[in-house]
């Protein structure tokens, strides 16, 4: 994201017909501010979430953090380097760097109540779906064993098989009879027994469970054992989860607001934050999607990813402010930096949801219930930096008028 905030800077720079050395240098001066703003405030999240989350958030978070400092590295200093050596090697022709034309402002903001009516639809269409779910009592969401618990099935196969194979040939008919793409595989080692967690079965689908292992693998039927497993994650974890999460909105709130001395910045992203959120609970409920420790690390990805693109804009909006003065309209001027910024938004999601859509291509189910979500995420949080937070910021400057910031 960062190497895309700078290219598009560069060549923002020589579509003003600066040399390719000036447009380097500038570019990576202007793209600084947007790229330490968006992931200070995602690292922000991060320390909050490794403060005060537990277990796999932890984890979650301490890789979040790492990969951010990494990308701002590579991206601040190995890059530049690479493109400075690129340009003393001879490699200066604009033509190798691309041009960014002039673009006609797309007059977003006049749209915004149509914007805020589908957001307003898609949010209420999930908790509809939600009181269906649990008037069905099929659940509110689908939440996966680590959350309600399940069963657990042992089975001794009449031959040592790899675990790869488990996953490729027994996993898909277990997940045939539950309906249900989590289940979870452990082996023991040294034998040909393996463990099957699934979600509570019933009697007829224990049955059923048995007599495939049977029929299709020469299991032994005498070996087949089951019994009812708690739930693995804890109130306490959720409660940690939702606690972090809230902390962690309420610290970026106040970061973005020192940045951009305007509240009204801090209050459209975590707004914008919420809005993704609750989009993506309603595909879930919809849907029907496994609800498992995967689902905190989809959502905490996805907060992760909106916030970046909403930054941008913004450090887009702070910048014209200052240059176009009195020139031009508000609403004209959020025009002008949503379209300037448009094709940073555009090459970033498509860049990220084919990589998505290749881990749901490709991998396993488990894989598959964590990339569905995210690659709906992705499509959410590009739609709500482009078209939601920008008119809000300009709503909430008529709502609450502050005379510092006009």
């Amino acid at each position: 994201d960062a190497n895309v905030i700078i290219f598009a800077r560069i060549r923002e720079e020589l579509g003003k017909g600066k040399s390719v050395k000036e447009a380097i240098n500038t570019g990576y001066k202007k793209a600084t501010s947007a790229i330490l703003d968006g992931n200070i405030t995602t690292l922000i999240a991060a320390g909050v979430l490794g403060v005060l989350g537990s277990g796999a958030i932890k984890g979650f978070a301490a890789t979040l953090a790492l990969g951010i400092i990494l990308s701002m590295f590579t991206a601040m200093v190995v890059t530049r380097l690479l493109m400075k050596a690129f340009y003393a090697i001879g490699l200066q022709n604009v033509k190798l760097y691309g041009v960014a034309k002039e673009k006609k402002p797309v007059n977003f903001t006049s749209k915004k109540a149509i914007f805020f009516g589908i957001s307003i639809a898609a949010i209420v269409a999930g908790f509809v779906f939600m009181g269906i779910n649990g008037a069905n009592g099929s659940g509110v969401l689908n939440y996966s064993l680590e959350f309600v618990g399940g069963t657990s099935t042992n089975v001794t196969f009449n031959e040592d098989m790899a675990l790869a194979d488990i996953d490729a040939q027994v996993v898909p008919l277990i997940e045939e009879i539950t309906g249900d793409g989590n289940v979870q595989t452990q082996k023991i080692e040294g034998t040909s027994e393996v463990i099957f967690k699934t979600r509570t079965l019933t009697t007829q689908e224990r049955e059923t469970f048995k007599n495939v292992m049977v029929e299709q693998f020469a299991a032994d039927a005498d070996k087949i054992t089951t019994e009812t497993i708690s739930s693995t994650v804890s109130s306490e974890m959720k409660t940690d989860a939702i606690l972090a999460v809230i902390v962690a909105a309420v610290c970026m709130l106040l970061y973005i607001w020192f940045r951009f001395k305007d509240i009204r910045f801090g209050a459209s992203s975590v707004i914008a934050l919420i809005h993704d959120v609750l989009v993506v609970l309603a595909f879930y409920a919809i849907v029907r999607v496994s609800v498992g420790t995967t689902f905190i690390a989809c959502m905490l990805t996805i907060v992760g990813y909106s916030i970046n693109a909403t930054i941008v804009i913004f450090d887009r909006i702070r910048e014209n402010m200052s240059n176009m003065g009195k020139k031009e309209s508000l609403e004209g001027m959020v025009n002008v930096s949503i379209t300037q910024t448009l094709s940073r938004s555009i090459f970033t999601s498509f860049t990220t949801f084919i990589m998505v859509a290749a881990l749901y291509a490709f991998g396993v189910s488990s894989v598959k219930e964590f990339a569905l979500p995210l690659m709906a995420g992705i499509l959410c949080g590009t739609y709500s930096s482009i078209c939601i937070t920008g008119a809000l910021w300009l709503v909430l400057r008529k709502v609450f008028p502050q005379k510092s910031a006009a």
